[in-house]
């Protein structure tokens, strides 16, 4: 039985808190918060302890810690956690910094802990069971890959100003999708941005609409379209051509039901919130990280992924601010 302690009790990290206690070979044993009537509430749910982040770091009966604190927090507790000898998975994205993510993989390579990034979406059944097919060689070799993430609405300005920007907040997880899929990363990262859903973005620094285009070393290209507003819900489709075939993955919709008449044929919107469209994944996601650590399996997601995944973003901020592309490994 893995013994938990849970690092953040906000939105995602109450997400966490369901599975983690939902699972038949994890249990939660300490949760912690920086407003501590949420650690008190979230505990008291589940039968845990509401303790600091330092008592459960420093507790030899915890066996691994779920980092869901806020970003600029993750590098550090990553390093705490792995020094304590324990077992870790970490929200996305592993730093703000490319360069703090990279001091943080080598404070830590060599010892021995297992790490996982939180990249939710690989462990979507769909989009697992389009890299599966691709794998089997069902299309081919991919060629060009489309990948579509609008959000319904964009979160508040406030979040904004301390997100790390749309390519590190938002469009990370479709660089790792991106990753996940072409199976290596990119030579060059061109990106172009705007701020037209909402000027406040613009005037904090940030943009609400982009595209960037991935370039590879074998003449492959991967195009991600992100947008901080969907109206009709959170729209999630990845498509993928190859010389053999094509394969793509469309929306989750809020029920099944098409409706067919003269005036023309209907069907029902997408999820309107991630945690609708992406709660399997979670569960999936939990499974594999609690697999790898009792098991010794290698997990699927590693640091390495995460910081990866992080210069794609960096390199995409940079396209973006000077309309050139980037070099990924000039960063």
């Amino acid at each position: 039985m893995l013994k938990v302690g849970l690092l953040g009790a906000g939105r995602i990290g109450q997400v966490h808190a369901v599975n983690i206690a939902g699972h038949a070979r994890s249990t939660l044993v300490a949760v912690s918060d920086v407003v501590e009537g949420a650690a008190q509430s979230l505990a008291a749910k589940y039968g845990a302890q509401a303790r600091s982040s330092d008592d459960i770091l420093n507790d030899p009966a915890i066996d691994a810690v779920l980092v869901a604190t806020s970003t600029d927090t993750h590098s550090d507790l990553i390093e705490k956690a792995v020094a304590a000898g324990k077992a870790v998975l970490c929200e996305k994205p592993v730093d703000l910094s490319l360069a703090r993510a990279k001091a943080c993989l080598a404070a830590t390579k060599d010892s021995g802990q297992p790490v996982m990034i939180g990249f939710n979406r690989r462990f979507d059944p769909n989009f697992g069971a389009m890299q599966a097919a691709l794998a089997a060689g069902e299309i081919g070799k991919a060629e060009l890959l489309s990948i579509t993430s609008f959000d319904p609405a964009p979160p508040p300005v406030s979040y904004i100003k301390v997100s790390g920007g749309l390519f590190r907040d938002m469009m990370i997880h479709d660089f790792d999708m991106a990753n996940f899929m072409m199976g290596a990363p990119p030579v060059t990262v061109t990106a172009v941005g705007s701020a037209i859903v909402n000027p406040e973005i613009g005037e904090a620094g940030d943009v609400d609409t982009a595209v960037v285009t991935l370039t590879y070393a074998d003449g492959r290209i991967a195009v991600i379209k992100n947008s901080r507003r969907a109206v009709y819900g959170y729209d999630q489709r990845v498509e993928l051509l190859g010389s053999e075939g094509l394969l793509s993955a469309g929306n989750m919709l809020e029920n099944t039901l098409s409706k067919s008449t003269v005036a023309g044929v209907s069907s029902a919107k997408p999820t309107y919130f991630f945690l609708e469209r992406y709660m399997p994944a979670y569960v999936v996601e939990w499974n594999a990280f609690v697999t790898g650590v009792l098991d010794g399996t290698p997990l699927a997601v590693t640091l390495e992924d995460g910081i990866s995944a992080l210069a794609m973003a960096e390199a995409a901020t940079l396209s973006a601010k000077t309309g050139a592309p980037v070099t990924l490994a000039d960063l």
